[in-house]
């Protein structure tokens, strides 16, 4: 007797699968001019060519961008050969791995020859050997979403491992074994958890099971393939979901292990928030806060979303038990920045993005400072002054870190920051409080004093831009004035 429930499942699978296709047949028409085009060079040529991986499964979920990602049996020189007169632009980035860029109309464009990977237990690099069918390729790609291919010209649909079912279901598996995956290359481990946080998938139990088992493999690669992918995973839709995998793999352990370090015991005497809890919460609140795509400077932060995710990763080294029960992080800010600086420096961001990122984390407890509105004009400017570029950051990054679930205080905090934006906005119609500067500059310094540059012109400008702070802008003759007295006062 036919089972009801087992019919609808089937039926409700069928609808998913046919509107997951009519998508794709969509997205594919669109790009189809040059993918054809394109195609038929390759196939006049003696080779083949297939709309593959990423491209595919974004075209199914009605999502393809204008990057295409193509696999062909033809070697490298054979594949810049046809691409060098069809193409606007070509580059040579990747030859080394099979991979041929070029660009074409809007369409940035990646050619790669039919390969496997595996690294060896000593090395950091992936041995490329090239594969001679389009089968073998796709076996070795990281999940089933990702291997499938549309050979082309003729739009033929080759899906062996079931990939369009597990796109139906929203579920990551791998094409043969997970161990055989992450042995291949350890890094699809955590590019399971980017596409968890990407996408809004779930990871298959048995995928799970192997990240947890193998985590210890990550350690052979490189830290710029690490932090690439971290960065991926970050500034995706759905961050928390993959920050929460790796910290429950042991993944985290080895690329952010003060994000795990947060978890933070807890007993009936000494009650805190939970830090991590709070951290991934703080997150998810700074990414809501970020403009939209469509806005000038607007879509995903990394600063932002960095200092989110850093902000306290000094309270492990700084908590104390009072004598009164309460728990204490005192001094975290500091600590945390320092922390900030050397893990994103052992993960080899660039420097310019270690200052700005420590730089919101050493600062994103000032505001606490303010309580009611007792600050001075002068105490708005430094924290002007000192936040720099960085100051619309620092709104966003203080107004995210409050976490309570007591209403009448988020609310009291809410208003008190809005309170000092408004001081700020006022401030800086006066006095252009986002260059502040001292009345006078070094050469009109020189030349009041009539002394050459040296140390103590560094230290009568400090002295002068600590009085502009202090008490505003002055005009010329009240500065030249305060300059003669400081200097006098020098002996």
């Amino acid at each position: 007797m036919p089972n009801a429930n087992n019919d609808s499942l089937t039926q409700s699978s069928t609808n998913e699968l046919s509107q997951v296709q009519r998508r794709a047949v969509s997205e594919l028409l669109r790009v189809s001019p040059v993918a054809d085009d394109l195609a038929r060079r390759f196939q006049e040529a003696g080779f083949t060519l297939a709309l593959v991986g990423g491209s595919v499964r974004d075209a199914l979920l009605g999502r393809l961008g204008n990057d295409l990602d193509f696999t062909t049996d033809a070697r490298p020189e054979d594949v810049l050969k046809i691409v060098r007169p069809w193409a606007d632009a070509v580059w040579e980035v990747g030859i080394a791995f099979g991979t041929v860029g070029c660009r074409k109309a809007d369409f940035d464009i990646e050619v790669t020859t039919y390969r496997s990977e595996a690294y060896d237990r000593t090395s950091r690099k992936p041995e490329v050997s090239y594969g001679d069918s389009i089968e073998e390729d796709l076996v070795r790609r990281d999940f089933t979403v990702n291997a499938m291919a549309v050979a082309l010209p003729e739009k033929e649909f080759i899906d062996p491992h079931g990939g369009l079912e597990d796109l139906a279901a929203r579920v990551l598996r791998t094409p043969g074994t997970p161990e055989e995956s992450f042995s291949d290359d350890p890094l699809r481990m955590m590019r399971a958890a980017r596409f968890a946080a990407q996408l809004d998938f779930e990871v298959a139990p048995e995928v799970v099971t192997a990240m947890t088992e193998m985590s210890g493999r990550l350690e052979i690669v490189s830290a710029e393939r690490v932090r690439d992918e971290l960065n991926k995973l970050i500034l995706s839709d759905h961050p928390r979901k993959g920050l929460k995998l790796l910290v429950d793999t042991g993944l985290a352990a080895l690329v952010l292990p003060e994000l795990p370090a947060l978890r933070l015991e807890r007993d009936e005497h000494h009650r805190h928030k939970d830090v991590y809890e709070h951290t991934l919460t703080v997150l998810e609140q700074a990414v809501a806060l970020e403009a939209p795509r469509d806005q000038p400077g607007g879509g995903p932060d990394l600063v932002l979303r960095l200092a989110a995710l850093l902000h306290d990763i000094g309270k492990p080294r700084t908590r104390r038990f009072e004598k009164d029960g309460r728990v204490s992080f005192h001094h975290h800010e500091v600590v945390g920045a320092k922390m900030t600086k050397a893990r994103m420096t052992k993960l080899k961001y660039s420097n310019e993005l270690v200052k700005e990122v420590s730089k919101l984390v050493e600062l994103h407890l000032r505001f606490h400072g303010y309580g009611t509105g007792e600050w001075t004009d002068s105490a708005v400017r430094r924290y002007v002054r000192d936040a720099g570029p960085l100051l619309e950051r620092l709104h966003k990054l203080t107004r995210s870190d409050c976490t309570t679930r007591n209403k009448r205080k988020a609310n009291a905090l809410s208003r008190a920051y809005d309170g000092l934006e408004e001081r700020i906005a006022k401030l800086q119609e006066q006095e252009e409080l986002d260059a502040i500067r001292p009345d006078l500059d070094g050469n009109q310094i020189m030349e009041i004093l009539g002394v050459g540059p040296g140390p103590q012109i560094g230290k009568a400008y400090k002295h002068m831009l600590e009085l502009r702070l202090e008490n505003g802008p002055m005009g010329h003759d009240e500065a030249v004035a305060a300059l003669r007295e400081w200097w006098a006062a020098q002996g």
